[in-house]
């Protein structure tokens, strides 16, 4: 008998915003920060109509990254565990903030996966395996949001020299 998965994983946050000044007004203070994981750093800030950085990545933009990078993974997975022989990959995501009963929230996100198959790939199954990745992506089984998929599965182009 296997044991159950209880996988943890860490990160460290730094507000960097600090080095500007405390935080004693609420338009102005910075919101810079930086996000480590392992060895890898992510300078953060709040989205710009939050009075954010447009030149970092945010956390409303990370949640999307998320639903779209485990979506991409469970998908690559199972199209090599069942002989769909993908040769590109690549996701045109978005995500809504919206109020929802009365709350601010991500409420819908909308995945464009667009995978290219090898010629003579099993198209159908291709196109299988997009539904069953979302069901295998945990990340999307732990949000609320809504999530859309509007797939895109074609045979990649073969370039004649």
């Amino acid at each position: 008998m296997s044991a159950p998965i209880t996988d943890l994983f860490t990160s460290h946050l730094e507000w960097t915003g600090a080095a500007t000044g405390p935080t004693r007004d609420p338009a102005t203070f910075s919101r810079d920060l930086v996000v480590s994981v392992d060895a890898m750093s992510l300078p953060m800030s709040s989205a710009p109509r939050f009075h954010g950085d447009p030149s970092k990545a945010n956390p409303e933009q990370l949640f999307v990254a998320s639903l779209s990078a485990c979506q991409a993974l469970s998908y690559l997975f199972l199209a090599a565990k069942y002989g769909v022989t993908v040769v590109s990959y690549s996701d045109d995501a978005a995500g809504r903030l919206s109020v929802v009963d009365g709350k601010l929230r991500m409420s819908h996100v909308t995945l464009r996966p667009r995978v290219g198959l090898e010629p003579g790939a099993d198209e159908s199954r291709a196109r299988d395996l997009v539904l069953v990745a979302h069901e295998a992506c945990f990340i999307a089984s732990s949000v609320s949001a809504a999530i859309e998929l509007l797939p895109t599965v074609e045979f990649a182009t073969v370039e004649v020299i």
